[in-house]
């Protein structure tokens, strides 16, 4: 009897000290339930998983799982606890103090477990269900962002009507690039705004994080700022060669105020690639019309003429894109040919978008970050000047020249527009070029003259040939 008395306080004393622990773990996960009504189980988690490099081999996925694996344990060592108090009881009656004990724990299974059904199915946490009705791996970008405004961007949107739409999607999809991650804190700061107001002026903290590869930026709610005082643009006739109305443009960002002193470029800093784009009497108006700076010894230049590489396919080149740094006077040129470009830039230092667009051309806002917004084959040129040069990664270049491949057509032309680097890698530039099989019309490497003939300028007209070839 003696002996069963000192068991029976053993496992009493086993119990309570049990019980504690069961409800530490209790604890511990009501606090989490309860900042999961607010944020995912992931949600705290996965911002530390992407900050630290240490942790990018985790699972983002298995946050959630291991919580309902946890509640599961929990749930098991009560009914086990539970069972070894029945059994005791068969053996001797119950005290009062061991009935309360084993309520308590009914109790606190129950409340586990109804925790434990409000949790989504293991299956669901696993798996779910993609826009094309395949199982993807779960994960919920939305869970890496504090600010309200990003995770309703990125969190899936189902169709209202719950079947597919017209273009095949059961929902939207709405992405950013992945570089947003790295730079979590400048895209909450560029997403903390109140819905239906004026956004703050802050297109260059947007311009940093699209270079950054935060690219494409999420959608906003709010409304950009405009000029003070926005006046009606020139006449088509008028505009193509004239300085645009410098109250059309937001100088805030800007070390110039206005367009004259662009044009003389009194800074002499901010857009060194195009240090006399805004000039356009002087030095863009005869661009590719007249060659400029002839090598004086061999009589070569990198200027090709306008006229000229059209007339490699006459009557063929109706649309293009102009790649490069500049205000758009190669889609001005072009215009005169009846030929249109749309131009892809961004604003180095200067106001290179609303320039383009005051002279009446398309502006493409566009990275080099990111992959051409056309569809194969559609293009008939596609023209580059001051952009792709000697500081472009190789592995870069040919991921570039690939998509510039894919969206042009069969017959399109490729007028790489004085592509300059230094001499010792020249080869290896040329062969980045001669990779893609193109058929060459034109094709000359003359000397940079202000570098001691240290670098090279390189120009070609190249076509693309049918697809596919052996």
């Amino acid at each position: 009897m003696s002996k069963q008395s000192v068991a029976w306080k053993l496992g009493t004393w086993r119990g309570i000290h049990s019980s504690l622990f069961l409800l530490g773990v209790l604890c511990i996960f009501i606090l989490v339930a309860t900042f999961s009504k607010l944020y995912s189980f992931r949600s705290l988690l996965i911002a530390e998983t992407f900050c630290n490099p240490e942790n990018t081999h985790r699972s983002q996925p298995r946050t959630r799982i291991q919580a309902k694996e946890t509640l599961e344990i929990v749930i098991q060592k009560i009914h086990r606890e539970i069972e070894e108090l029945q059994r005791n009881s068969s053996l001797s009656s119950l005290s009062s103090s061991t009935s309360k004990y084993n309520s308590f724990l009914a109790d606190i299974l129950g409340l586990i477990e109804s925790v434990q059904e409000s949790l989504p199915d293991m299956q669901e946490l696993n798996e779910t269900r993609h826009f094309l009705g395949h199982k993807q791996p779960f994960y919920d970008p939305e869970d890496h962002f504090l600010i309200e405004e990003i995770r309703k961007y990125v969190r899936v949107k189902p169709n209202r009507l719950g079947k597919q739409n017209f273009m095949g999607a059961n929902g939207t999809f709405t992405s950013i690039g992945h570089g947003c991650f790295a730079a979590k804190k400048e895209l909450e700061e560029y997403m903390e705004y109140d819905v239906g107001e004026i956004c703050d002026d802050d297109w260059k903290l947007a311009q940093k994080l699209m270079v950054h590869g935060c690219d494409p930026l999420p959608r906003r709610r709010c409304f950009s700022r405009a000029p003070k005082l926005y006046t009606k643009p020139l006449p088509i006739d008028e505009s193509i060669w004239k300085l645009p109305d410098d109250r059309n443009v937001r100088w805030s960002q800007y070390k110039c105020k206005n367009f004259a002193c662009l044009a003389c470029n009194s800074t002499r800093k901010g857009f060194f690639k195009c240090a006399n784009c805004f000039d356009l009497e002087n030095h863009e108006f005869p661009r590719w019309v007249r060659r400029q700076n002839p090598d004086p010894g061999a009589n070569l230049t990198a200027d090709f003429l306008a006229h000229e590489v059209l007339d490699v396919k006459p009557g063929e080149i109706r649309i293009g894109l102009d790649f490069s740094v500049g205000t758009g006077t190669f889609a001005a040129r072009m215009r005169e040919f009846n030929v249109t470009i749309v131009t892809a830039t961004i604003n180095f230092g200067a106001p290179f978008s609303e320039m383009i667009a005051l002279r009446g051309l398309v502006p493409l806002y566009l990275t080099i970050n990111q992959r051409l917004p056309f569809f194969d084959n559609t293009l008939d040129l596609i023209h580059t000047t001051r952009f792709l040069d000697g500081w472009i990664d190789f592995v870069l270049l040919d991921f570039v020249l690939y998509d510039w491949d894919r969206v042009l057509r069969p017959g399109g032309l490729l007028w790489i527009d004085s592509f300059f680097c230094v001499k010792e890698d020249l080869d290896d530039y040329l062969e980045s070029f001669r990779m893609l099989r193109y058929k060459k019309h034109k094709w000359v490497v003359v000397p940079k003259l202000d570098k001691d003939d240290r670098e090279v300028f390189f120009s070609a007209v190249l076509e693309k040939p049918p697809r596919p070839f052996r």
